[in-house]
């Protein structure tokens, strides 16, 4: 028997767990497979572990791990496939596939962009756009926001885009910002390059706060149904794969 076993990163914060929660449920509806749960890599029950446990209990012979990450780095390359690499070792005969993180999609792109005129409907070109990422030493990152950056500037017809992160890489989000103020535009319009609310998005938040209204925040991507529609197409279209070379 088929199971999806959905997988976030997850969070210290209540009201981000609740909200990614409240996402893979809201999938979960639209998906027609008997046996779903959720899981998270860290910092939010139930584990991986759990997770994959109770797709077991219910009887699932075939489990497809479906991340509920934007990008590809250090979590999607390491960390979950050394988890459901034991996994497997302890269920030699449930057959398991590991699905991608988002990357970079014009369908991604289209509903940032929409966001940002959400939050600012009479963006000109005398703004800046100030993106911010989660951060990680892995260079496919760095490529990642670059065509993030591009694929925003033509959207948007902005020429100051930058990029700065919250960790793990430069520059660090107080350089991004403060370099942004230094350039003297009209405003500066953060954009979190994340999914839901928790403690990183709120560290931006309190920055941004303290520079209303010269910077405007623009809200988490889960807050679009583009978000929620990639991942229905995703886990239909490799549930359909899945089923021809069976």
């Amino acid at each position: 028997m088929k199971a999806i076993l959905y997988v976030g990163h997850g969070t210290r914060s209540k009201r981000g767990a609740l909200e990614a929660k409240m996402f893979i449920e809201s999938i979960m509806k639209k998906i027609p497979i008997q046996i779903q749960e959720m899981s998270f890599l860290e910092l939010t029950s139930p584990s991986i572990d759990k997770g994959f446990h109770q797709c077991i209990a219910r009887g699932a012979t075939e489990i497809m791990i479906v991340p509920i990450f934007l990008l590809s780095a250090g979590h999607m390359k390491k960390d979950i496939p050394d988890v459901i690499c034991r996994l497997k070792k302890k269920y030699p005969t449930v057959q398991v596939t590991i699905g991608n993180a988002f990357g970079v999609q014009t369908e991604i792109l289209d509903a940032l962009a929409q966001l940002i005129y959400s939050a600012v409907p009479d963006l000109s070109e005398e703004d800046a756009l100030l993106i911010v990422g989660r951060g990680s030493s892995d260079r496919d990152i760095h490529q990642a926001f670059f065509k993030i950056e591009e694929g925003i500037s033509k959207r948007l017809k902005i020429a100051e885009i930058s990029t700065c992160y919250l960790a793990a890489a430069k520059p660090t989000f107080q350089e991004g910002l403060d370099g942004m103020l230094g350039k003297n535009k009209k405003r500066v319009i953060v954009i979190p390059y994340l999914l839901f609310s928790g403690l990183l998005l709120s560290e931006i938040t309190h920055w941004c706060q303290k520079f209303t209204p010269k910077i405007v925040q623009v809200e988490p991507l889960s807050r679009h149904d583009a978000i929620k529609n990639i991942v229905i197409r995703s886990v239909l279209e490799t549930e359909k794969v899945t089923a021809l070379h069976a």
